[in-house]
């Protein structure tokens, strides 16, 4: 009997691989919509709060962001797309590691940001310093980065707060108001978290279209095309005053005299320039050689005051001995 049960139940259960179907996961709208994953699921209501995590290389295809990871929630199904929004992001811990240094010291701070379009964003960046400093200075440097947060915020959305903090324009910012106040050396936004949603649908300011100039050929045609309109006598006459003005204001013709003048000068500039410069080398070896010519009047050397002196001494102490004899 419990052999025939267990055959019966065995046919009743059924492959749970094959009743599941793929859904593509798609980035929010801030994000161009691209398709991160593929997952499976039984139906589209168990895949509402699934949590995806993304780098920013697989989105932008830049290598250079490879250590921003972020997090996407889904929050919609339409057939088999799955439509997600953003929940928050972080930096890799081999990245922050690479930023933090002993004999330093890193500043951060944790605010809670409020949108245009009702949201609300948890923010926490750091910066970091060649040297130790000093809690005052902390102090400040946190109330800019509280400050540029804050402003940031009520000028802009969601979406474009998000914008700012992954292309890294909010730490450039929060660099540049700090500088003013202590050399920070850098400023990083490591991590996000959306503790409320949107609630006002307010569409993002679109990029104006940068207008095309035209080139300067075909603007000088198109001025040469418009006929020229007939003026009035009133508009002719100031014309012919400024041609009298012209004519006074050109300058007279040179005489013959001034003429031949400068033709003398030019001759004489040329004459000059043909004269050959001797070069100041030989006229010094001309100099060398005169001066080897005079006679030079040797002097004693050393050596033969010194034998005379040797000299002098031995007559001296021969007489001496003679002296010595003699007495004797």
């Amino acid at each position: 009997m419990a052999k025939a049960r267990s055959r019966t139940s065995a046919r009743k259960m059924k492959d749970r691989w094959k009743a599941k179907n793929w859904y593509n996961i798609l980035a929010p709208a801030s994000f161009d919509n691209v398709t991160v994953a593929d997952t499976l699921a039984d139906s589209p209501d168990n895949l509402i709060n699934r949590v995806t995590e993304v780098s920013l290389q697989d989105l932008t295809n830049d290598f250079r962001r490879s250590h921003i990871k972020l997090f996407f929630k889904i929050n919609k199904v339409e057939e088999t797309n799955a439509y997600t929004q953003f929940v928050g992001h972080t930096l890799t811990s081999d990245y922050l590691r690479r930023l933090i240094r002993r004999r330093r010291s890193k500043i951060d701070g944790v605010y809670d940001v409020s949108t245009r379009d009702g949201a609300i964003l948890r923010v926490k960046p750091f910066a970091t310093t060649d040297k130790r400093v000093q809690n005052s200075q902390k102090k400040l440097v946190r109330e800019v980065m509280k400050k540029t947060f804050t402003d940031q915020g009520k000028s802009g959305t969601l979406s474009e707060l998000v914008k700012g903090i992954v292309d890294g324009r909010l730490g450039r910012e929060i660099y540049k108001n700090c500088k003013q106040l202590y050399p920070v050396k850098r400023v990083e936004i490591y991590k996000t978290e959306v503790l409320q949603q949107p609630t006002i649908m307010m569409e993002d300011k679109k990029p104006e279209p940068k207008k095309e100039e035209k080139p300067e050929s075909e603007v000088t045609e198109k001025k040469e095309k418009k006929p020229k309109k007939k003026k009035d006598k009133e508009t002719e006459e100031p014309k012919e005053e400024i041609k009298e003005e012209a004519k006074e204001d050109k300058p007279e013709e040179p005489t013959e005299e001034v003429k031949e003048a400068e033709v003398k000068e030019e001759v004489k500039e040329e004459v000059k320039e043909e004269k050959p410069k001797k070069p100041k080398k030989e006229v010094k070896a001309k100099t060398k050689k005169t001066a080897a010519k005079k006679p030079v009047a040797k002097k004693p050397t050393a050596n033969k005051t010194k034998t005379k002196t040797k000299a002098a001494a031995k007559k001296k102490t021969l007489a001496k001995k003679k002296t010595t004899k003699k007495a004797k």
